[in-house]
This record gives structure tokens, sequence and C-alpha cells, in this order.
């Protein structure tokens, strides 16, 4: 088996995002193997380190995924593509 790639559109969700993945999480919700972390955006300059306001969910153990497309289904702004 090949390696799975797993590709999140950020433009579409994250902290550049239509989507902020604090109000949806929908695929850490449906992914059984727990693929995604959603954790602080690296990068940005917080007003307020302790209650920061940028997010993003990254795929961290894409070898653990079943490559069962729930997450793809689930995105409701179609952010996740899989490959391998």
């Amino acid at each position: 088996m090949s390696k799975t790639k797993i590709r999140i559109d950020y433009s579409k969700c994250g902290e550049n995002g239509k989507v902020d993945p604090r109000d949806c999480h929908k695929c850490l919700e449906v992914c059984d193997p727990c693929v995604f972390l959603m954790h602080e955006a690296l990068g940005y300059k917080e007003e307020d380190p302790y209650n920061p306001q940028y997010w993003r969910i990254t795929p961290v153990w894409p070898s653990v995924c079943t490559r069962c497309f729930y997450c793809v289904k689930a995105c409701p702004e179609k952010a996740i593509k899989i490959s391998w």
C-alpha cells in the first residue's frame, strides 16, 4: 500500500479560511484513527498568547489513515483532499 497524502486547503479552513476550525471540527469528530490535530496556527502574532484566535487542523498522522473518506464527506467547505 502506498503512502496516504492528506491535504487541507487553508484558504477554506483555518486561520485565513472561511471557516474557523474551532466552530466546525467535523473532520476531528468522524476520524476514528485520529489522524488530525487542531492547534494554534504558528507564525501569527497574537494579542493574547494565552487566548489564541488563529487555529488550523493538520493531518499529523496520515500513516494511520484508513482511507474511509469520512473526513472528506464531513467537511462542509470541501477543504480536505486524500490521495496516494
